[in-house]
């Protein structure tokens, strides 16, 4: 069930992204009125008509702000910390497997900041989870790069432990868990792009493990600078990913993945 799951929600956004879908919708409008149906005018408008409210409005980035605004940091950072986990979905391997040389992506925050708390926390045991996350891919996994990313960076390989199976959020929950088994009463952070932050922390607590939000990755601001700002290609990515994580959060609810539609602090 877990497998159909996964390809399912792949082949389905591959299809239904809206960027893509937009596209096909113009495109099959101006098929249509190129063959002189009127009736085509109306997916041509729509697709187009998302393209414009892309660029011409604030929609991409309110779409986001509710989900980075939900989990802040702790006002003032744990003075003990058991350990730290930091979710895949930063990396790029068939880059790196390329290249041959550990490859980012927009999430990038989310491997740097682990650098940065292993030194605030020397005490505190690493924790890397992500396999594949992708159907397509080559022989490196996500905590291949991660690896060498790390280690490159002056971590100490002997701190970090290495998940390398989960395919998604939920996994990485259930399996990290059962690789670390933590005790109760320990503090672990949970480190992950702050949009994604909510789904994340419900399913940690539906599998019984209390975490610390750490987010990082924000990619919204308040203000109107921060409404505009972003090029058109980051406004699109910016709404795909907010409706990515409302999909998810509904998804997950239903799945039985989570206690609650939009995990709140």
């Amino acid at each position: 069930m877990d497998d159909l799951a996964f390809i399912a929600s792949k082949l389905l956004w591959f299809v239904l992204r809206p960027a893509t879908f937009a596209l096909l919708l113009a495109l099959a409008g101006l098929v249509l009125v190129w063959r002189g149906r009127r009736a085509g005018r109306w997916p041509l408008l729509a697709g187009l008509g998302f393209y414009v409210a892309m660029l011409a409005t604030p929609l991409p980035p309110l779409v986001l702000l509710p989900l980075e605004d939900r989990f802040a940091r702790p006002a003032e950072p744990p003075a003990r910390v058991d350990g730290i986990i930091v979710l895949g979905g930063a990396v790029d391997q068939n880059i790196t497997a390329a290249r041959d040389i550990p490859s980012l992506n927009g999430a990038a925050e989310r491997m740097t900041e682990l650098v940065v708390l292993a030194r605030r926390y020397p005490g505190a045991k690493l924790v890397f989870t992500g396999g594949q996350g992708s159907l397509v891919h080559g022989s490196l996994n996500e905590a291949d790069v991660a690896r060498a990313l790390w280690t490159a960076m002056g971590v100490d390989p002997a701190r970090v432990i290495y998940e390398d199976q989960a395919r998604n959020t939920y996994e990485n929950a259930v399996l990290t868990k059962a690789l670390v088994k933590p005790r109760p009463g320990e503090v672990w952070l949970l480190v992950t792009s702050a949009s994604h932050m909510p789904r994340s922390v419900g399913i940690f607590r539906h599998v019984g493990w209390p975490v610390v939000p750490w987010p990082v990755n924000y990619r919204t601001g308040h203000g109107f600078a921060a409404l505009y700002d972003a090029p058109f290609v980051e406004r699109i990515g910016q709404f795909e990913v907010g409706l990515r994580e409302w999909i998810g959060l509904l998804a997950y609810r239903l799945m039985g993945r989570t206690d609650s539609l939009f995990p709140a602090p």
